[in-house]
């Protein structure tokens, strides 16, 4: 085997370099298996007085002991009054007496004095202001308001009142109108039959504006 081996090196003696080498390379194993990292990857070291508080677990403790004590005790109780008819009755002849009543009551009826007397000077006061003067003003002023204006007070109320009255009384007055016309249309019609004279074609047109006229009248009354 050590003829056959091929060193790196150059030697006289390939088995005693072929140790050599491998004893090396083991001794180099061994420093690769056994070396240490230099930086601390490890999880911290876990301390049992931070996970498990013995103190809060004797306290607790303590505490459900104490309740299991008195819920006993209550129990003891309960049980003897069930049994018996019990050492204390519940009735209560106390009187609550106040040591300091007379002095509520003194301070109370100064309060009530002097709400008193604040209300009687208040409605005892005269006002500052007077409000006929106020109103003698204003009527005043309405009248130099009317003096100065273009048109006259609530105009407006006055036309449209106007306006609906026309519309009331403009039906009564269209058929009138109506009736005289178609009346004085049929006389003319007869008188011109009669006369045969050239006068009837202008009566005509004539009669044809006054109905164009009376038209437009009635519609400006509705608008």
């Amino acid at each position: 085997m050590h003829r056959s081996y091929q060193s790196i090196l150059p030697t006289h003696n390939k088995l005693l370099q072929k140790r050599w080498d491998d004893t090396y390379y083991n001794e180099h194993r061994r420093k690769v298996r056994t070396a240490h990292s230099m930086v601390d990857t490890r999880a911290p070291p876990t301390y049992m007085h931070l996970h498990l508080k013995l103190k809060k677990l004797q306290l607790e403790e303590e505490r459900l002991a104490t309740i299991e004590r008195d819920n006993r005790i209550l129990l003891e109780k309960m049980s003897y009054v069930m049994r018996t008819q019990g050492r204390v009755d519940n009735r209560n002849n106390y009187e609550y007496k106040s040591l300091n009543r007379e002095k509520r009551q003194r301070e109370l009826l100064r309060v009530t004095k002097e709400n008193q007397s604040i209300l009687n000077r208040i409605t005892s006061r005269m006002p500052e202001y007077n409000v006929t003067k106020w109103n003698n003003d204003w009527e005043e002023n309405q009248k130099f308001m009317d003096n100065i204006a273009h048109f006259p007070k609530e105009w407006w109320v006055t036309q449209r009142q106007q306006s609906n009255a026309r519309k009331r009384t403009g039906g009564k007055s269209r058929d009138k109108t109506t009736v005289s016309k178609r009346g004085s249309s049929s006389q003319s019609k007869s008188s011109q039959e009669k006369t045969k004279s050239p006068e009837p074609k202008v009566q005509k047109k004539e009669d044809v504006q006054e109905e164009e006229g009376t038209k437009k009248e009635i519609e400006q009354e509705e608008e």
